[in-house]
């Protein structure tokens, strides 16, 4: 039997220390301590996902709660289902033990109020995202409607862009040539050109 950690955070800027000192505590060799630095709405993780093909029957995981695990109530439910039933794994939720360690809950009861804990608290990981997900929405409409732009910024094409895109027209200069000297992918450049040629249609 190996014991395992997975460890998730919800952006590249966010800090993981507190999970990993979680799992050297319980002494889980570092080795066998799964990051993932990304959104818990679904589990398509690489780590996670290695995780997975990595457990075997008898294993035991630990996570330091349940929104550590994932953020959609459903998604919990149906991996928490594949991890113990499927691949056989123990699972102990560090902040919730014992009331979320399925090597305590063999028995009828036990089960059923693991699964009832279990159904509450993903209930919980799912209302909190998306009450965030709903803040950032409104902060960002009301950024917006103070005149923030998010996003990239609007590079302007060259000033010499309507005799390169001529050149380019008449076969005189390649389009590799031409998406380098003006800065630009080619999306962006047939962009640019459809923009210029019905500002010509209607200015002629």
């Amino acid at each position: 039997m190996e014991t395992y950690g997975y460890v998730r955070v919800s952006s590249l800027e966010q800090n993981t220390d507190r999970q990993v000192l979680a799992m050297g505590e319980l002494q889980i060799p570092p080795q066998n301590v799964f990051v993932d630095k990304q959104s818990g709405k679904d589990f398509d993780r690489p780590a996670y996902q290695k995780l997975i093909k990595t457990l075997q029957s008898g294993d035991l995981l630990y996570i330091k709660s349940i929104d550590r695990l994932g953020r959609n109530y459903a998604e919990i439910q149906n991996q928490w289902r594949i991890l113990t039933k499927e691949k056989d794994v123990d699972i102990a939720v560090i902040d919730m033990m014992p009331l979320l360690d399925t090597r305590l809950h063999k028995d009828l009861m036990g089960a059923f109020i693991a699964d009832l804990v279990l159904s509450v608290l993903s209930f919980c990981s799912q209302a909190e995202f998306d009450s965030i997900r709903q803040r950032q929405a409104e902060g960002i409409a009301a950024a917006r409607l103070k005149g923030v732009k998010f996003g990239r910024p609007i590079k302007p094409p060259p000033s010499n862009f309507t005799e390169l895109a001529e050149q380019w027209n008449n076969k005189k200069l390649s389009i590799a040539e031409l998406l380098k000297r003006c800065n630009m992918s080619k999306s962006t450049f047939y962009r640019k050109i459809a923009q210029h040629r019905t500002a010509q249609a209607k200015n002629p």
